[in-house]
């Protein structure tokens, strides 16, 4: 089994607003960065769509380690906050719909072939990866033509 690693990160310019994500996949000396945008979107979407791009791009069952400099996206995953929710039918513990049922649902299948290791990293912190997938991110959110996010509802 490939041992691959990802970083991820997203950025949104205003909360809802242009929205993008940057990727970088490292294994062994091979590198790649994956990025793309959306005209109107949030920030834990583009979060969302990082970790989505990075795993949906590969092509084989992986050892995966990702990391985001997202709580939201790890701490879903590492607290069993999605097994929770796929309990109560995709609801909070307030019984609230689950916000990005779309994203989190689409995540978890992309990593469904894969051994996957869940890391938290301190964003802007001069991780250099980490630095790279928000510089990824923010020149996707700040494109030119960018597509509607079709999974986006307004509040």
């Amino acid at each position: 089994m490939r041992q691959v690693t990802i970083f991820t990160d997203g950025a949104c310019k205003g909360n809802p607003g242009p929205g993008g994500y940057g990727v970088v996949l490292k294994c062994g000396k091979h590198r790649l960065e994956l990025s793309s945008g959306f005209a109107r979107t949030t920030n834990n979407r583009m979060e969302l769509m990082a970790a989505i791009a990075g795993l949906e791009s590969l092509t084989e069952p992986c050892a995966v380690e990702l990391h985001s400099d997202s709580r939201y996206v790890i701490d879903a995953l590492t607290k069993n906050w999605i097994k929770g929710w796929k309990a109560k039918g995709w609801r909070t513990s307030t019984g609230q719909p689950v916000k990005n049922q779309d994203l989190w649902q689409r995540l978890t299948a992309a990593a469904a072939t894969h051994k996957m290791t869940w890391h938290w990293v301190k964003g802007h912190a001069g991780h250099a990866e980490n630095e790279c997938c928000d510089q990824l991110a923010v020149n996707a959110a700040t494109a030119r033509n960018l597509p509607p996010d079709l999974g986006f509802v307004d509040a």
